[in-house]
């Protein structure tokens, strides 16, 4: 009997409802400041994608290289990347369009606290910070999740059981 493999396109979709579920939760109890939330958050991808890797290598019995592996860990991240910039494109925009003043006033605050900023300088930056705000959001979402997946892949491909077969090693008739 041929042992089933999960797809990479299923393990990125948990990934991904995991990592919105936690956005979600962040802006409906307003948790915008809590830092340690977005590296809970950095943690489940990291640990999801090692996992995944693992699993992938037990899986195929460990008949895998770290290649092989490494290449599930990132087909795994680059679905986190489509339905995450998706997700944060429709909540900009759409679902929650009064994140970005939020987040605008977060900023705000955290600006004036710095004294070496004048009030016009606070001004300037909350003006660029507006207008750019989904391409930066967006943008920051395909690169911290792409690095982060990274990581994760290359973790995960090095501490995964591996029993490759050389295909040379075999005998010729």
């Amino acid at each position: 009997m041929e042992n089933k493999i999960t797809s990479h396109i299923v393990k990125g979709a948990i990934l991904s409802v995991a990592s919105i579920v936690l956005g979600v939760i962040m802006y409906v109890f307003n948790l915008y400041e809590v830092s340690w939330l977005s590296y809970v958050n950095y943690g489940i991808l990291i640990g999801g994608i090692i996992y995944g890797c693992i699993l992938f290598a037990n899986e195929n019995n460990n008949n895998v290289t770290f290649g092989n592996i490494f290449a599930h860990g990132f087909k795994t991240t680059s679905v986190v990347i489509v339905i995450v910039t998706v997700y944060t494109f429709l909540s900009v925009k759409f679902l929650f369009p009064d994140m970005v003043d939020k987040i605008i006033e977060i900023s705000r605050k955290k600006m004036a606290e710095n004294p070496q900023l004048t009030d016009e300088m606070i001004e300037q930056g909350i003006t660029m910070t507006k207008k750019f705000f989904l391409p930066f959001a967006i943008g920051g979402a395909i690169i911290g999740t792409a690095i982060l997946g990274a990581i994760g892949a290359l973790i995960g491909a090095a501490i995964a059981k591996k029993n490759p077969v050389d295909p040379f090693s075999e005998p010729t008739a």
